[in-house]
């Protein structure tokens, strides 16, 4: 099931630090952005050269996802369909599958870049909490069995998103939040962690231009005048709920005054104090919007929270990752931009080569490198220290990356089509 195709390398790196040493240090990586939600751990020395037949480690999937893994010390996990089902994986530190919980039969994907397994799992570090196109939502013991389930789909309808579902469950100290933003009946749900029971779900119903309804981007866990709330965009609205209850206590609109169509919501927000960067509009079709949203104050907050606001750089797809207070976008082409959070000012630009295919995953800083994986397989290294933008490498893989990559210590995590890589330093 796993190949090594440089064992004199490996074997070298691990007699001189064990694997058992290395977890010991691994941090942490409980959700698809990681601890601080903005994908970026800013320590550590990582892999700049890698490649399809450069790795520590691969291992064969069972099939085809585009969820990101997820970390806790020695123990990886991801979903993916197994033999027509979904399914929660868990591997060691060396790739060897310890278990896999399976579900119910999965609903492939309609995207060639989606699928039933799009949605990350997220864990408390006592459970590990998942969700699937087909509508199963379940909370999985570390061991493997299955603390309950339910189905969202059969208790509430099917999504009537035009492309896959791509909404990550997320956890706050006491529930397990799930987000549906589409044409219909959109809404936010809690679910107790332990039992599955529903605690409370309340409707997020916004008119908006065709397809501007359409979310798929992840709420975010924050502190809002000193309570746990739940930060959610999508349909052309910032909101910030209560943990306790779901209500409303915050609203931003005015983020398509124009009207324009087909703008749904994919890049998820990322945070930098008390500003929210928003991406927005069709940055793929050279129509980019990108916004400063001030975090202060309650109620609708719309006349007076858009602090700054950019035309002429933005993403579609990719969500921005934070570095040193600073926001970096890798924008669907390859083109990347620093960009000052409290003014929205650009501090550097770059790109990467040009080619046909898009950027889809989210780029991950580790260390001081920008991790950037495009659509065919090919994986970007960048120095970003320094006020500039440094070209290192690039990576193929020889098959397909749609899932972030994730750091694991001093290593990388790539997940593929059809393989599970553990890059390691040279």
């Amino acid at each position: 099931m796993m190949q090594n195709k440089f064992w004199i390398a490996a074997t070298c790196l691990l007699f001189l630090s064990p694997r058992i040493a290395m977890a010991a240090d691994a941090a942490d990586w409980r959700s698809w952005r990681g601890p601080l939600g903005n994908g970026s751990v800013e320590q550590g020395n990582f892999p700049v050269k890698f490649g399809a037949e450069k790795y520590l480690w691969r291992t064969e999937l069972p099939g085809r996802g585009c969820s990101t893994p997820i970390l806790l010390p020695n123990q990886i996990y991801l979903t993916s369909p197994a033999d027509g089902k979904d399914a929660l994986l868990r591997y060691d530190l060396d790739g060897k599958e310890q278990w896999r919980a399976v579900f119910d039969s999965e609903n492939p994907g309609k995207h060639r870049n989606g699928s039933g397994s799009n949605a990350s799992p997220v864990t408390d570090g006592a459970a590990v909490f998942v969700y699937f196109k087909s509508g199963t939502l379940a909370a999985v013991e570390l061991d493997g069995k299955v603390r309950w389930k339910t189905n969202l789909v059969e208790r509430f309808g099917k999504d009537t998103l035009f492309w896959d579902h791509g909404t990550s469950p997320v956890l706050t100290e006491k529930y397990v939040i799930m987000a549906r933003m589409h044409q219909g009946e959109s809404w936010l749900a809690a679910f107790d962690k332990t039992t599955g029971e529903m605690v409370w779900k309340v409707a997020r119903n916004y008119s908006t231009p065709v397809e501007c309804d359409h979310g798929y981007s992840t709420p975010l866990v924050i502190q809002h005048q000193g309570k746990e709330s739940i930060l959610v965009w999508g349909a052309e609205h910032l909101t910030i709920h209560n943990t306790t209850d779901g209500q409303l206590t915050w609203s931003c609109g005015n983020f398509n005054p124009d009207g324009n169509k087909l703008w749904p919501a994919i890049a998820t927000p990322v945070l930098v104090g008390d500003m929210a960067i928003i991406a927005y509009g069709r940055n793929d079709r050279g129509v980019p919007r990108l916004h400063g949203i001030r975090l202060t104050g309650s109620g609708d907050v719309t006349a007076t929270n858009h602090v700054w606001k950019r035309d002429d750089v933005g993403t579609f797809v990719p969500t921005p990752v934070v570095y040193q207070g600073r926001v970096i976008l890798v924008r669907d082409r390859g083109e990347t931009a620093c960009l000052d959070p409290a003014t929205g000012k650009t501090i550097w630009e770059g790109a990467f080569p040009k080619h046909r295919t898009n950027f889809y995953a989210s780029p991950l800083i580790a260390g001081d490198k920008l991790y950037a994986p495009r659509e065919d397989g090919t994986v970007f290294v960048a120095g970003v220290a320094g006020d500039k933008f440094e070209l290192l490498s690039e990576n193929h893989m020889g098959e397909s990356v749609i899932g972030s990559p994730v750091p694991l210590a001093n290593r990388l995590l790539l997940r593929g089509e059809t393989h599970l890589f553990c890059i390691a330093p040279e």
